[in-house]
């Protein structure tokens, strides 16, 4: 068993409780039962056996800063107010998040990179809600580490229509409490697989973002999150469209 599926709502900054995963086949038909449903997702994260306390109940000060693993990473907290960030198009341009967040509420998602297989499917599966998002009045803004070279080859290669953004540099990643450093073991470990990290992003920090989703409010607040250290696990489509329209009803 690689991985324990449940659900984790914040309570404080030391304490959570876990709820059996719904079952999102069932349809969710009246607006109370939606009411109910987004109250009990208010921090989703899928657990792993391996996942420490100080993922599920970080402290304040833990956020922008670089984790040793996957597993020892604090990410910012429902509630919160995402930082003032700007990031980069595939074509070079600046691209300020708190302005775009403004906008419209937020799908954010943060993957590995173009180079990822486990990303890629992942991005592609998004395709298959993206026209329910954006008709919910919903944008979709992906983020790597992929320098914009390097996101134009993505765009171009799986036909992605949302926003691809740089985040070459870490900035998102660290202010989001979801960046650790890839060992030196993994890192040679990558390139025996033709997955060049420096090369990826132009840097040498090593750093990847763990996977993650955040809904993000248009006051610019986290209105939900999954994170999951375990790179091969994402969350499932329905599962963030149902989070999606939750959010929706709340309002």
């Amino acid at each position: 068993m690689d991985e324990i599926p449940g659900f984790v709502r914040y309570l404080s900054q030391d304490h959570f409780f876990v709820t059996s995963e719904p079952d999102i086949n069932q349809p969710v038909k009246e607006n109370t039962a939606m009411h109910h449903f987004k109250y009990i997702i208010l921090l989703i994260v899928l657990i792993t056996f391996s996942v420490p306390t100080a993922l599920l109940a970080g402290k304040p000060g833990d956020a922008n800063k670089v984790a040793d693993s996957a597993e020892a990473i604090c990410p910012l907290p429902i509630g919160a107010k995402v930082p003032r960030l700007t990031l980069s198009t595939a074509d070079g341009t600046q691209f300020n998040l708190q302005e775009a967040f403004s906008q419209k509420p937020t799908v954010l998602i943060f993957y590995r990179g173009g180079w990822c297989p486990f990303c890629n499917l992942h991005l592609a599966e998004l395709k298959d809600i993206e026209d329910d998002l954006i008709q919910m009045g919903y944008q979709i803004l992906a983020v790597s580490m992929d320098r914009p070279a390097k996101l134009r080859d993505s765009m171009q290669k799986h036909e992605i229509n949302y926003t691809l953004l740089s985040d070459s540099a870490a900035a998102a990643a660290r202010a989001f409490g979801i960046a650790f450093t890839v060992s030196d073991e993994d890192v040679e470990r990558l390139r025996g697989f033709n997955m060049d990290l420096e090369q990826a992003s132009g840097k040498d920090h090593h750093i990847l973002p763990v996977p993650a989703v955040f809904i993000i409010g248009s006051d610019g607040s986290i209105k939900f999150a999954y994170v999951n250290p375990n790179y091969k696990v994402r969350i499932k489509a329905p599962l963030l469209l149902a989070a999606a329209r939750a959010e929706l009803v709340e309002k």
